[in-house]
């Protein structure tokens, strides 16, 4: 079966990012209403209970993506027993998951008051409290989450993101209400839990409705168990190092530059994050597409795709970069208010490198996964990791907070992303040649910085007097660059490509 893969991606594109801006933002306010109207200390309670939860949820880290690269293939040759088959498969191991994550989070019960080292608010029973967090995490594995792969597969993740933005929403109104007008910190929680339940069975139903010859039945044959449970663990290694990537600079930044740098960082990675949040969301809308492009297309088709979405993904990076770099520092400044919680422009410029190398390997990232290439990339993210963890160390020491930054940079840029590109080409573009590949990056890459310069060197122009300030600064932001990259990109072949892709794909009348 071949879908529309482009209409697709649009679809949930649109929705995903749609879901993204609730996440983000609705989230924050409610934070923030629940640390005035309940205390820091409720605040810190919560946090760590979802911390102790988020360490044993990773038992499932790799195993949906795993099953979801497998449906590819036979949704693609109609081959529904073997899809049926891995579904009950999938159902199975999730089964056991949550039992898991069940039996270790109730063993964890008569350790809880040692983790809470600094106390917790004495009108509410932590051991409450963590049993409704524990029910929250556990039961998606019970009820029919295994379903939502269909709709990943089909390359239907705006069907998710309708729901969870219907159902989040609902969910965040009564949350208010609960902190505002009842001020219990039992029924904001149990509201999370009812939107997980909630979710579960709706995600089941319309996976149902829209794809009902798909049911748990059968058994996958030995050969392909065996496959699976081998990217499994490829998945699974790359994830955690992804995870651990992340709450290195936190743990490094805390050691040896202390609390209050950890706040300052962490507002200047949260702007990163949702940066990369949306960019995530350009490449999640594509992940079933390509997977079944690669399931139903020759290698020299998707090696000429990959080109193409790499450049389209570049010039929506270099947008971003122009944006990060420009307003960064004066959306700190109307935020904090103060000139100690700003970092210094060399800090500003290490974040902005940060985030483009990331954004490097997205495309990349995306046709290795699709690929199945979970197992040949555990390699090069164990080093990563390793990689990452002495150069902060070591970094840090040295150069303080602009070492940490320096040390994931070099850690993305050298081992993911060079490392991570020669793999894909080795087992999977075998027959072309990685360098030029490379090439194609630096290329953009240049590009991308002299957009953000010329942006820059206009916005100083802008004074900030305040949040209606960064109206015209993002104007600029955008408008510059676009002159910029047209004019550089317009003879180009890739661009050309991607101008008649756009016509054809995106705004032909169907």
């Amino acid at each position: 079966m071949k879908y529309n893969r482009t209409k697709n991606g649009i679809r949930n594109m649109i929705w995903g990012i749609l879901n993204k801006f609730v996440n983000l933002l609705v989230p924050f306010f409610i934070r923030t209403i629940l640390i005035k109207s309940l205390g820091k200390e409720y605040t810190g309670v919560t946090g760590l209970f979802t911390s102790i939860l988020t360490v044993l949820n990773l038992a499932e880290l790799g195993f949906s993506s795993a099953i979801v690269f497998n449906m590819y293939k036979p949704i693609a040759e109609d081959d529904d027993e073997t899809v049926c088959a891995l579904m009950s498969f999938y159902r199975k191991v999730y089964h056991i998951i949550g039992a898991f994550v069940l039996v270790c989070g109730l063993a964890l019960i008569p350790f809880l008051k040692y983790f809470c080292k600094d106390g917790y608010p004495e009108d509410i029973n932590i051991y409450v409290l963590y049993i409704i967090f524990l029910l929250n995490s556990a039961v998606s594995y019970f009820l029919f989450a295994y379903r939502s792969c269909i709709l990943n597969a089909y390359q239907r993740e705006d069907v998710i993101s309708k729901l969870n933005i219907v159902l989040k929403l609902i969910m965040y109104v009564a949350q208010i209400f609960t902190l505002i007008v009842l001020r219990d910190c039992y029924a904001y929680v149990i509201l999370t839990l009812m939107n997980t339940v909630a979710t579960n069975l709706l995600s089941a139903y319309l996976s149902k409705k829209y794809y009902p010859q798909y049911s748990c039945k059968g058994n996958i044959k030995k050969e392909k168990k065996a496959n699976i449970i081998q990217n499994i663990k490829g998945l699974m290694i790359g994830k955690v190092c992804l995870v651990s990537r992340n709450a290195l600079d936190n743990i490094f930044v805390s050691t040896f530059l202390g609390s209050v740098m950890v706040t300052i960082y962490g507002n200047y990675y949260y702007i990163m994050n949702a940066v990369t949040g949306m960019m995530t969301v350009f490449m999640t809308s594509l992940s079933a597409g390509v997977g079944n492009s690669i399931a139903t297309e020759p290698v020299e088709k998707n090696y000429k795709d990959m080109n193409m979405l790499v450049f389209i993904y570049a010039w929506v990076s270099g947008l971003a970069l122009s944006c990060m770099f420009c307003l960064y520092q004066p959306f700190m400044m109307n935020w904090m208010k103060e000139e100690e919680m700003l970092l210094p422009l060399v800090d500003v410029i290490l974040f902005c490198a940060y985030f483009y190398s990331m954004t490097m390997g997205d495309v990349r990232s995306l046709y290795a996964t699709s690929a199945g290439l979970f197992w040949e990339n555990r390699v090069y993210v164990i080093a990563e990791t390793v990689t990452n963890l002495v150069l902060n160390y070591v970094l840090a020491k040295m150069y303080g907070i602009h070492g940490i930054i320096i040390a994931t940079l070099l850690s993305i840029l050298f081992i993911n992303f060079v490392w991570g590109s020669a793999v894909l080409f080795k087992h999977y573009f075998k027959k072309y040649n990685v360098m030029v590949f490379y090439g194609r990056h630096l290329l953009y890459f240049t590009i991308a910085i002299i957009g953000t310069i010329a942006s820059y060197a206009v916005t100083r122009l802008i004074p900030n007097k305040g949040w209606l300030s960064l109206i015209p600064m993002l104007s600029v932001c955008v408008i510059v660059p676009n002159i910029i990259f047209l004019l550089f990109y317009c003879r180009r072949d890739e661009f050309k490509v991607a101008c008649a892709f756009i016509k054809r794909k995106f705004m032909k009348k169907e």
